[in-house]
């Protein structure tokens, strides 16, 4: 059985919310419009990184953002995933959230490596719980951004049963050779499928690469986008995940006990 994911590549408005949330709206509906069924947006796509201003931007998880992914959701008969930032009293995260069909928050993911280049040590605590979840059957798992350059944190998550890594981020231009090297291993690797959604455009210090890319579990690349702002669908069978563990039984083979 297939999934088809929408991977929702846009330009985010830096420090303005409100702006962000009407053009995700519209960008979801286009996105149902094209048939996807699970929906994913870049990492913090409601503030982008105007850290700094946290205090006045960022929300708790019941507040604008989340109504607004919940009704979306609900009234369309889609998951919806993404990273924003999370207010929790005097405390701030870059936390990624999955709205599910009944518009219910399903997973809520703090990230838990803090990228110093871009200052998140400064003004974001640090998670410490993982992100599986379940997209309907299929058990997958959701990290962010710099999370991926920590193969042993994702091996973490596939060792808990995930068939698919959802990745959401703000990743420069100038790196991005490394976001595709990383993501392709990732999927190789774990022998799963992984789907990375990636912001394009710019802020005061950044301009982001785009290239949000879906890998499958032999590292093949099944859809990749450009630098420019689109929605890219790409189609998966998240049960290809296991004939590819049996021909290669890689997770049978681990020796853990060596593994200091």
């Amino acid at each position: 059985m297939t999934t088809n994911l929408a991977i929702i590549q846009m330009d985010i408005a830096y420090g303005d919310p409100a702006v962000n949330r009407r053009q995700a709206r519209t960008h979801i509906k286009e996105a149902v419009a094209k048939g996807g069924e699970v929906i994913l947006l870049p990492e913090m796509w409601t503030t982008g990184y105007d850290l700094s201003r946290f205090d006045e931007i960022a929300e708790t998880l019941d507040g604008p953002t989340h109504q607004l992914l919940a009704e979306l959701a609900e009234n369309h008969q889609v998951t919806i995933a993404s990273s924003i930032a999370e207010r929790e009293g005097e405390d701030f995260y870059n936390t990624f959230v999955v709205y599910d069909k009944n518009g219910e928050c399903c997973m809520k993911y703090r990230k838990a490596h803090l990228f110093r280049l871009m200052d998140e040590e400064k003004y974001l605590k640090s998670g410490d719980q993982q992100g599986n979840f379940q997209l309907g059957e299929t058990p997958v798992a959701g990290v962010i951004c710099y999370d991926i350059r920590f193969p042993e944190w994702i091996r973490t998550h596939m060792l808990e049963g995930a068939r698919g890594l959802f990745v959401v981020a703000e990743w420069p231009k100038s790196r991005v050779a490394h976001w595709r090297n990383l993501l392709i291993s990732r999927a190789i690797e774990n022998q799963c499928f992984v789907i990375a959604c990636n912001r394009v455009g710019a802020d005061p210090n950044n301009e982001f690469g785009g290239h949000s890319i879906v890998v499958d579990p032999w590292g093949t690349v099944v859809g990749e986008a450009g630098e420019n702002e689109e929605i890219l669908m790409v189609e998966v069978d998240f049960s290809r995940v296991e004939a590819i563990r049996e021909q290669i039984p890689i997770f049978q083979d681990r020796r853990p006990d060596l593994y200091k």
